[in-house]
């Protein structure tokens, strides 16, 4: 186990029941699992979730995502902190290899209370998500994750942040009861952090980074928001303010407009190689 989990050995039993339960369920059909996220760059705390990606030879049957779904239930019913706190995705070596929109829809679990798995789309997102597991990602069975996975170029991770902010940002925009929650409405600054530091870099870092990045490039009058947000995440279940909601609207707008000026300059030269 990663040294990040030395610290959390209630995070760690969770892992340790999801490599007892699952290669059990898939048999054959089971091809590796793999650790990223904060945990593999070493930004992992108490606010962050364990992102898992366990990598099958095919599809997942029927009876194997009923299995799947019962063991993701019982762990989410225990008494563990972590227990709700999980990001799981089952993919065919073949779809994760490299972005095929033909080829998106796969079991996942989300983090959260009530969550279940369900079949989902991996959409444009997981252009970095990939890029993330081949390159920072840790095995915990199977051949190291660069051996599954394609190069993901800068060019690539940036193109797909316009079709981020489209697809999860916008509609935050008319449907904005959800930044009410603090927890949330900090998950949404300083991912719009990672996403404006993505679309001029065409590198990912970690959201602390993104952060500090974000402070000393965006303007000063955005640095109390993104400072609030990096606090915020200690207190998920309180209520956001009224100053950060609206805080969090324009700085939706901000990224919003950063991407549209990328897709009308640079990135007309990139469009459509995501899926290529």
């Amino acid at each position: 186990m990663i040294d990040a989990l030395r610290q959390y050995p209630d995070a760690a039993a969770l892992i340790v029941e999801l490599l007892d339960g699952v290669p059990a369920i898939l048999a054959g059909n089971f091809v590796g699992a793999y650790l990223f996220g904060s945990l593999t760059t070493g930004d992992f705390d108490q606010a962050s979730d364990i992102d898992v990606v366990f990598v099958t030879d095919g599809e997942v049957s029927g009876a194997q995502f009923a299995a799947l779904e019962s063991l993701h239930t019982r762990i989410a019913e225990s008494e563990s902190p972590w227990a709700t706190e999980m990001e799981v995705s089952y993919i065919p070596r073949g779809a994760l290899r490299r972005f095929d929109p033909a080829a998106t829809v796969h079991p996942r679990l989300d983090r959260g209370k009530g969550e279940r798995l369900y079949w989902m789309s991996h959409d444009r997102d997981w252009i970095v998500q990939r890029h993330l597991l081949r390159e920072r990602g840790v095995s915990l069975d199977g051949p190291p994750p660069h051996e599954l996975i394609d190069p993901v170029s800068p060019d690539d991770m940036r193109c797909a942040m316009p079709y981020v902010m489209r697809e999860w940002g916008e509609p935050r925009l008319t449907d904005s009861a959800i930044l009410q929650n603090r927890g949330y409405q900090s998950f949404m600054v300083l991912s719009l952090c990672r996403i404006l530091y993505t679309l001029q870099t065409g590198e990912v870092v970690s959201k602390p980074a993104a952060a500090t990045w974000a402070r000393e490039n965006l303007g000063e009058q955005w640095a109390p928001l993104i400072d609030r947000a990096t606090a915020g995440r200690q207190v998920p279940r309180e209520e956001s303010e009224p100053r950060d909601v609206q805080g969090t609207l324009d700085f939706i707008r901000l990224a919003i407009d950063r991407s549209k000026e990328f897709e009308n300059s640079e990135g007309r030269k990139y469009a459509g190689r995501e899926g290529d």
